[in-house]
């Protein structure tokens, strides 16, 4: 797997393990804590879409922007 793979660099279909996210806003650290997703946690990109992507964390469907998706680390 390659080094510094945000969640716009990722396959579909393969799930990854969360590195880290790098929001600078607590607020949305802890909205994504509260989805489940956070640094350990496996995630899943179902599709690319124009502005995002659909992603999978613990068995429920998101649909996360741009801006947010590369903030995800895998």
């Amino acid at each position: 797997m390659a080094e510094d793979m945000n969640l716009e660099d990722a396959k579909i279909g393969e799930e990854y393990i969360v590195r880290d996210i790098t929001a600078g806003d607590e607020e949305l650290k802890s909205f994504l804590f509260s989805l489940g997703c956070y640094s350990g946690e496996p995630i899943t990109v179902i599709s690319h879409i124009k502005g995002g992507c659909v992603v999978s964390i613990k068995d429920a469907r998101y649909n996360i922007d741009t801006d947010l998706a590369k903030a995800i680390s895998i």
